[in-house]
């Protein structure tokens, strides 16, 4: 897939061919203060909402959408339901400076693309109403391979383009639970083809 997206920091901006990226954290939003922990800027409306009701209403406008998060990305975390939750609402991919060890593993037998900034500083450079596109990560085609980056354009407004790149660590049998959405739908593939 290639994919584009609206950007963190406060998303606002999203037209027909954007698919948009949010945050959980509060600290994305202007004057946080501790009300609005699990808070975010909607990336259509830009109501600043609890993230399930974003979530939710992006998955009713039939948007999909990223997580940018932050370092050790799902630590602490009741691991499944960390997991299942973002897939549930309709997550494209995870991407993070790093993650929490085992929570890695568990949004890819999700069926989660789960990437790293190849440069963590890269994290910092996406400014809210940036665009982001994923290049080389066609599922069907087979284009994501182990060991390969993924490149990912940023079109900041008002301001010049820069690229970064995005690593990933899936290895041959873990892609294919990529590709068919989840690692129980995989083992019913293989299980329903004899």
């Amino acid at each position: 897939m290639t994919a584009t997206f609206g950007v963190r920091r406060i998303p606002t901006f999203v037209d027909s061919n954007s698919l948009p990226a949010t945050s959980a954290s509060n600290a994305l939003l202007p004057d946080t203060d501790i009300q609005l922990i699990g808070h975010t800027r909607h990336l259509v409306t830009s109501e600043i909402l609890p993230v399930p009701y974003v979530a939710r209403d992006l998955q009713r406008r039939n948007l999909r959408w990223c997580i940018i998060g932050n370092s050790n990305y799902g630590e602490g975390s009741s691991h499944e339901h960390a997991a299942l939750e973002p897939r549930y609402l309709g997550v494209l991919a995870v991407i993070t400076p790093d993650f929490a060890r085992i929570h890695e593993t568990t949004l890819k037998k999700q069926g989660m693309l789960a990437l790293t900034f190849d440069d963590a500083a890269d994290q910092d450079r996406i400014q809210n109403g940036d665009r982001i596109t994923l290049l080389g990560v066609e599922e069907q085609k087979g284009s994501l391979q182990p060991g390969s980056q993924v490149t990912m354009p940023v079109q900041p407004r008002g301001d010049l383009a820069w690229e970064a790149k995005l690593n990933h660590s899936y290895h041959s049998g873990q892609l294919p639970w990529l590709r068919d959405g989840s690692a129980l739908n995989h083992i019913r593939a293989k299980a329903l083809a004899g």
